[in-house]
């Protein structure tokens, strides 16, 4: 099997995957699970590497995620990498939102549906497609909730590669399309998310799909880290600081034990000064089991059946759960979950006051912030960010039943008169 220190610029600070349960290690290989104890396994670096990065080397490099790339497994040589160059997405002052929901100090929202696709997926995509690259392959394949298969699909179309994409079959439409503009393998499953990825694990075994690169399993450990550059770019935009708090929606689970390890890594390299914070977990509560077992006092997160709007954080088995837990419970936070209706009056509550049409899970984000306010479980007096990790349009049928013109009138100043509009 290929293995990326042949291929790979010499640069790149990665050095072997580690098991994160038992802590054996193995080459830098498409392999997502340890052989020992089956966990996952994640990339390890060279710690003197990652010190040696400074600040000004950083500034440097391209406005996309490519200017942490002395931090990053991939992608040190701009030849190298697959990818639609996202990141460096805006990170908006919403002071209007604070005031909303009794914030004293100030709350900021990372906006990744900035991206290309409009999701922070493709900032994972990058990432697990140029180390597809490095290993071999040149035929990629998802299982997804919608984002994910956007962004592979589109990533593909763009390298001229064969896509293989697999979603729910009852996704929303508008992340249907959004993936089937760019002509992949577009395969619906009658079933949940979880049925779906439980086919691709089985379709990776076959013979048929031996020179596939499945983003979210056997190259999953890479496809992880690009979730670190949302951590990165936050503290740089900050000032190159640590956020006192932050809250995180929780799907696998992945985005938020990454965006954690982003600020350790930052600390030991000396890029930010070493702080205390807080993380927290938001939940729909359609599919909430990392949000049960933490509310249980549980290690264990029990699968779920998933319903509710939430679609792209429909994941009734996360992966990451229990490091979820593990995080969350470090960090002195906690995880809360919101219902549909929540996640709805979150949506509009985050357009109402910030001008960003977030989609569902961004609803989740914003319903759970708002309660963790209320419950007191979150300091209102100290500084906030939030993400929104995707773009509203992908998911407008969640609120466009509530929503819609406020007045219809003739085309005459007597009927807007009439109407009320001119006093």
């Amino acid at each position: 099997m290929t293995s990326l220190l042949a291929a790979r610029d010499t640069s790149s600070p990665a050095r072997v995957l580690r098991c994160r349960n038992c802590g054996a290690e193995y080459p830098l290989i498409a392999v997502h699970a340890c052989a020992e104890c089956f966990g996952p396994l994640e990339v390890g670096y060279d710690a003197d590497a990652m010190a040696g990065v400074t600040r000004e080397q950083i500034e440097a490099g391209p406005l996309n995620i490519w200017r942490y790339a002395p931090l990053l497994p991939v992608g040190q040589n701009p030849d190298d990498r697959v990818s639609l160059n996202p990141g460096l997405t805006p990170l908006v002052r919403a002071d209007r939102l604070a005031e909303a929901i009794g914030l004293n100090a100030p709350l900021w929202v990372k906006d990744d549906s900035a991206n290309p696709t409009h999701s922070f997926k493709d900032r994972v995509v990058s990432l697990a497609l140029t180390a597809a690259k490095g290993l071999g392959y040149r035929s990629v394949a998802c299982a997804s909730t919608g984002n994910l298969a956007n962004s592979v699909a589109a990533h593909a179309a763009r390298a001229g590669w064969q896509a293989s994409v697999f979603i729910p079959a009852d996704l929303e439409p508008s992340k249907i399309l959004a993936s089937a503009v760019y002509n992949p393998r577009l395969v619906a499953v009658d079933g949940s998310y979880d049925d779906v990825n439980r086919l691709t694990s089985e379709l990776q075994e076959d013979e048929a799909f031996e020179s596939t690169a499945f983003v979210n399993q056997n190259v999953r450990p890479y496809y992880a880290e690009g979730s670190k550059t949302l951590g990165y770019e936050v503290a740089e935009q900050l000032g190159w600081r640590l956020p006192p708090q932050v809250v995180v929606p929780i799907a696998s689970g992945s985005l938020l034990t990454k965006i954690d390890k982003a600020f350790g890594e930052l600390v030991k390299a000396g890029l930010v000064d070493e702080r205390a914070y807080r993380v927290f977990g938001a939940q729909s509560l359609g599919c909430s089991p990392v949000y049960t077992a933490f509310a249980e006092g549980q290690d264990v997160v029990r699968p779920v059946k998933p319903t509710g709007i939430a679609k792209s954080l429909n994941i009734g088995n996360p992966a990451d759960g229990p490091y979820v837990l593990d995080t969350v419970r470090r960090t002195g936070g906690t995880i809360a979950a919101a219902d549909d209706d929540e996640i709805r009056a979150g949506i509009r509550l985050l357009a109402e006051t910030t001008g960003i049409f977030g989609e569902t899970a961004g609803g989740v984000t914003v319903a759970v912030l708002k309660k963790l306010v209320a419950d007191g479980a979150l300091d209102r007096d100290a500084e906030t960010v939030i993400f929104n990790t995707g773009e509203g349009l992908k998911t407008a049928d969640a609120v466009e039943s509530q929503v819609g013109p406020t007045h219809r009138i003739a085309p005459s100043l007597r009927s807007a008169r009439e109407a009320g509009l001119l006093g």
